[in-house]
């Protein structure tokens, strides 16, 4: 009897052969009974979505179909996560789906559908693109793909201000060491708000600088003292100003 075989081993009589063709047979005829009792599970609903998942996993561990129906089987299954929120089993998912069938535009749709809802907008610009490639006139992909690049565009933006950012502090720490200086706790804020110390592009500091006269309960503020200045040339402007 072919169950009785050994893995691996290959049939040597007619009984045999006729056993494992019923057995795959019965195999195939399971997976596609699983697949559609999972679809009818999606159409009554959410409550139904783990009994979705159930059916087609069963129907993939059957191992009997081919690979461009196995791959409906993982697009499919990929379609209830994404529903249920389950974005990275949907990823994988479709990316199973897509190693099956690479012509799959459905398990393209699913992965940058997915990869979008974890706002990893490369993988999804990929995917959305890929399918799009496929499938040139699908409506559904090419408005995702115009979503995904406004939202790229605007993070790329925000990253290159942030560099900027951090490009600027960095210089600005340097400037510091390089002159011996150190920073204490921000005093009179009332007085001068958030003005910091800037470089210039030639590497040069300025400086917020406050002036208290006690004795007259009074002060000057300057925005802009450059170490280059001395402080009677700033004295003067605001004995002129005064």
């Amino acid at each position: 009897m072919a169950l009785l075989m050994e893995k691996g081993s290959k049939p040597t009589t007619d009984s045999e052969v006729s056993d494992l063709e019923g057995i795959a047979a019965l195999k195939q005829s399971t997976a596609v009974e699983l697949k559609e009792q999972g679809n009818q599970y999606v159409k009554m609903g959410k409550k139904h979505y783990s009994e979705a998942i159930n059916c087609y996993t069963r129907a993939i561990n059957q191992q009997a179909l081919t690979d461009s129906e196995t791959s409906l089987l993982y697009s499919n299954r990929s379609h209830v996560n994404l529903l249920l929120g389950n974005y990275r089993r949907a990823i994988t998912d479709a990316e199973e789906a897509i190693k099956l069938c690479p012509s799959n535009v459905k398990a393209f749709y699913r992965a940058a559908k997915a990869s979008l809802s974890l706002n990893l907008l490369s993988e999804a610009k990929y995917f959305a693109e890929k399918g799009l490639e496929l499938d040139s006139s699908n409506v559904e992909l090419e408005k995702l793909v115009r979503q995904i690049s406004a939202l790229k565009m605007e993070q790329d933006k925000q990253q290159a201000e942030i560099n900027k950012a951090l490009a600027v502090a960095k210089d600005l720490v340097s400037a510091f060491g390089d002159r011996g200086l150190k920073m204490g706790k921000a005093m009179y804020r009332e007085l001068t708000g958030l003005k910091k110390p800037v470089l210039d592009k030639n590497k040069i500091m300025h400086w917020p600088v406050l002036f208290l006269y006690a004795e007259v309960m009074y002060s000057n503020f300057i925005e802009d003292f450059c170490e280059m200045d001395t402080f009677s040339m700033h004295l003067d402007m605001i004995s002129l100003s005064s």
